[in-house]
């Protein structure tokens, strides 16, 4: 499908944008475009990769016109640039607006006017019953990519997105965090060791959005089945795989912070479909006929449950470090740690 197809990534300097750079390089695709504002980060790549299939365009996706001169001749676009951390986004939740909710607006009204056929927008499971400004703005962003799709021909255009939730080992994430305290021989400083995360690898985020690709429909959300863990029983499986005994420090649940991840809602899981590793959630179809929203009901929606990493498969201590050693950051670190 990308044979000889030109893919556009927005924030592509990230960890999802080098993931999908691995997954790729390899094959016939003609050209990979890398959107970003990271003049360093886009360096440190051309660098690293030195390969002509991929060119580099420096650009915000609050500034239209700077996506409009990059898109030229782009068959798909992977939207993934974002303000991701929830602290920065507590503190300037107008930044986070501006990038997810008007960012994600700019990129589908250039990808539509550019004759892109394809979008896959990325979010995350703090878009699910939001409890913070970074939650709130992807929700936002979801329901705009939805809105959005709403107004192309799909045969013109196809805009469908992702959800999914800790992706272990990403740039800011918990993993590099507990590594570098074990390291460093100080405490692992756990907020809640009974706290759940979902467990994806960027790889498995990568196939997630791949499967959209494949499968998604015009306004469709595409979930991906995964594990999750306890916060304590992750910072207990690396001790044991870096065989130290750092003291483990709890601090508290953070200011924004869930106690577990919520990948579907109660209202989605009622009318998500079950494609057996994945979940569907498709686009609402009601039209702007306001009776459908305010006098029909639906009395089996207080019934259904949510999907979330309390309810999911939970993995123990072991099955976690096999699945941490399914990393390749986790298996440098670790043979680093081994010779030093």
């Amino acid at each position: 499908m990308f044979d000889g197809k030109t893919l556009f990534i927005s924030g592509g300097t990230g960890s999802f944008g080098n993931a999908v750079l691995r997954r790729f390089l390899s094959t016939d695709i003609r050209e990979i475009r890398i959107f970003s504002r990271d003049e360093k980060k886009q360096d440190d790549m051309r660098r690293l990769y030195k390969t002509d299939k991929i060119k580099y365009y420096i650009g915000d996706v609050r500034d239209i016109q700077s996506i409009k001169n990059a898109i030229y001749g782009v068959d798909y676009i992977f939207h993934a640039a974002a303000l991701k951390q929830v602290p920065s986004c507590e503190f300037f939740p107008l930044e986070a607006v501006k990038t997810n909710i008007i960012g994600t607006d700019h990129i589908l009204t250039a990808a539509i006017d550019g004759g892109v056929k394809k979008v896959i927008c990325l979010s995350t499971d703090k878009a699910a019953y939001p409890i913070n400004a970074m939650g709130i703005s992807k929700a936002m962003m979801e329901k705009v990519f939805i809105a959005k799709s709403k107004t192309v021909d799909p045969k013109r255009c196809v805009i469908c997105g992702t959800r999914y939730g800790n992706v272990l080992a990403s740039r800011g994430s918990i993993v590099p965090l507990f590594i570098e305290q074990i390291k460093a021989g100080i405490p692992l400083t756990v907020t809640n060791p009974d706290m759940t995360r979902f467990l994806m690898s960027l790889e498995e985020a990568v196939e997630l959005v791949m499967y959209a690709f494949e499968q998604g429909q015009a306004g469709d959300i595409m979930v991906q089945k995964s594990p999750a863990s306890t916060i304590g029983d992750l910072a207990h499986a690396l001790l044991e795989l870096f065989e130290v005994d750092n003291e483990i420090r709890i601090i508290g649940t953070r200011h924004g912070e869930k106690l577990y991840e919520t990948l579907l809602t109660k209202e989605e899981y009622y009318v998500a479909e079950d494609m057996g590793d994945f979940y569907r959630i498709p686009a609402d179809t009601r039209d702007l006929n306001y009776d459908k929203y305010f006098i029909e009901g639906n009395q089996k929606l207080s019934k259904d449950d949510e999907y979330n990493s309390n309810n999911t498969k939970r993995l123990d201590i072991d099955q976690i470090k096999t699945k941490l050693l399914e990393l390749q950051y986790v298996r440098d670190e670790l043979n680093s740690w081994k010779q030093s």
